[in-house]
């Protein structure tokens, strides 16, 4: 381990970065350069968050800290310091000195190993403690973490455990070796707002005792406000502000952090736009005007509500070959409708049951008991019948928008598909066309139809899933955590386009999410679930303003908020 000291006694940051530089050469063109002269330093039990858009050079800086920079990317210039020794030497080593929190829990442990194996693996090698020690070791960091029955836990494997428990194993890895600065990056992302709180709250309480050292990568500007000291705004590789959080998040001074922190979903109060930190592309707004005046959905003449749910029940059977089967009810008997032209949002904490019930009436799942009926025509239930038009009546925008997409097709293939498979064109050439006109509408060049999936960044992949589920002109969308994985630029942007095109088509929309921001910027109504039944269903200005049940009460209160600063100087 690093000591924090120096020969003098005197305390030593846990992470010190003086005019760092980080370059990508490309072939017959100028070097690109992700990180440019950037300084911070980071003081024994200080989280210094840092911020901005994708591709703002935030997690480069991270993985130039742990070694994990990609090649053909290089430092060019500047220094890193770990505890007072210079990265690369002896004394600063990662694992050992440096620990990692990763944004997915599940992907950062082996499914093959049991936690004890995971956990005793990186000690043994960098300590040299034997496996009775290590076992030792690792049951008083399952209980530093909270980790119920830590026995038991050692024993199992990752998928036994819940998502807010494989973050806390992550995090007791982390600190296994003790290390001197702990590097988290999007470590609340994929987490819902009570399992949010408690992994914020038990790195804000571990950086105190043990007076770690944190850099805290997030686009949450919550977060930053719940549990950093520090913040550290980037934009295009290059620091525009660095200040206290207080200071940085109350009185912003470079015009950047001003558009960045108006992107942020409030509760306070539903606002018509968010502000974009780009601009639009030239032909959006007409391409989306075009796509409005040829929507099916304003045609549609059948009366009463689009979407009814009746008395839903989803089972699973759990078990197996060892063990009595047994029945898990993820959705208990619910009923809701949804209006034309109606935002609906659904939320509640993980195992809620809000994503199966948009799986079945997606037509994802078969329902144990109900129905699910769309314009009086049954979509999902008992002897319902398989319909080609289904996806002509609703379609789907997944929560990751790089698996939704099939790397193997160029853009205009994927989103072609669905168009001649529903007749919404009649013919190849029309194909190419509507293709371009989908594309534009959600604020991409036209020439993005013959790219493949790898070539756009997270944010632009979610704007070709809309444009794709949007061609069959569907009536209703269903939108399962559109927005959870990006930046709140585009986050803002993203939402935008989703209001403009609901107000110009009269698109209905189920949105399922965890975010109570972005629900109470988007939706008219809002449904809220737990243990897999609704508790209350309001309007998004009722239940806001004055929430009746103590669960809802308590997930609006668990939300991290801008204009809530944790710990300032």
């Amino acid at each position: 381990m690093i000591k924090s000291t120096d020969e003098k006694g005197i305390a030593v940051p846990s992470l010190s970065i003086e005019n760092l530089s980080i370059v990508y050469p490309r072939e017959n063109e100028l070097p690109f350069r992700a990180v440019q002269n950037v300084s911070l330093t980071i003081q024994p039990g200080e989280i210094h968050a840092i911020v901005g858009e994708s591709g703002a050079g935030k997690s480069t800086i991270g993985n130039a800290i742990t070694g994990l920079l990609e090649k053909p990317g290089f430092i060019e210039a500047g220094v890193i310091k770990v505890g007072g020794h210079v990265l690369g030497d002896k004394g600063a080593t990662l694992g050992r000195d440096i620990g990692v929190i990763f944004q997915d829990p599940m992907t950062s442990l082996n499914p093959l190993f049991t936690i004890e194996s995971q956990l005793g693996e990186a000690m043994r090698f960098h300590l040299g403690l034997d496996r009775d020690a290590a076992r030792i070791k690792s049951l008083e960091l399952l209980h530093a973490v909270g980790i119920p029955e830590p026995e038991q836990k050692l024993k199992a494997y990752p998928h036994q455990l819940s998502g807010g428990q494989r973050q806390r194993i992550v995090i007791a890895a982390a600190l296994s070796c003790g290390p001197q600065l702990l590097i988290a990056d999007e470590p609340t992302t994929a987490l819902d707002v009570s399992v949010q709180a408690q992994i914020l709250k038990l790195i804000r309480d571990l950086a105190d005792e043990r007076g770690l050292g944190v850099l805290l990568v997030t686009h949450n500007m919550g977060v930053v406000a719940e549990i950093a000291d520090r913040v550290t705004v980037m934009y295009q590789g290059e620091v525009v502000e660095q200040g206290y959080v207080a200071q940085v998040l109350q009185n912003p001074q470079a015009p950047y952090s001003q558009q960045l922190l108006a992107a942020v979903p409030r509760l306070a109060e539903k606002l018509d736009r968010f502000a974009v930190l780009s601009d639009e592309n030239a032909g959006a707004a007409q391409s989306r005007s075009y796509i409005a005046q040829n929507y099916r959905s304003v045609t549609s003449t059948s009366k009463g509500p689009l979407l009814n749910v009746e008395q839903l029940v989803v089972e699973y059977q759990t078990g197996g070959l060892f063990r009595e089967p047994q029945i898990f009810r993820a959705v208990d008997d619910i009923s809701f409708k949804l209006e034309k032209g109606e935002v609906l949002g659904l939320v509640g904490e993980s195992g809620c049951g809000k994503t199966t019930t948009a799986n079945v009436i997606a037509g994802l799942i078969k329902p144990t008991s109900g129905t699910v009926t769309i314009n009086d025509h049954q979509v999902a239930g008992e002897n319902t019948p398989q319909s080609r038009d289904m996806g002509r009546m609703l379609q789907m925008v997944f929560q990751d928008p790089y698996s939704s997409l099939n790397p193997r097709l160029r853009i205009g293939r994927m989103i072609q598909e669905p168009l001649l498979h529903h007749d919404v064109v009649e013919n190849q050439k029309q194909a190419i066309q509507e293709v371009e006109t989908l594309l534009e509408a959600v604020g991409l060049p036209r020439e993005a139809a013959q790219r493949y999936a790898f070539a756009f960044s997270g944010g632009q992949r979610q704007r070709i899933s809309i444009a794709r589920a949007l061609g069959p002109r569907p009536e209703l969308l269903i939108c399962d955590e559109p927005t959870s994985s990006l930046d709140v630029s585009v986050q803002a942007q993203i939402l935008n386009l989703l209001k403009d095109l609901q107000e110009q088509t009269g698109l209905s929309i189920l949105f399922v999410s965890h975010d109570l921001a972005v629900i109470r910027q988007m939706c008219d109504r809002v449904a809220v679930m737990k243990s897999g039944q609704i508790v209350e269903m309001k309007t998004a200005e009722e239940l806001f303003a004055a929430p009746e049940h103590p669960y809802t009460r308590n997930l609006i209160d668990l939300i991290p908020r801008v204009d809530t600063i944790g710990r300032s100087a």
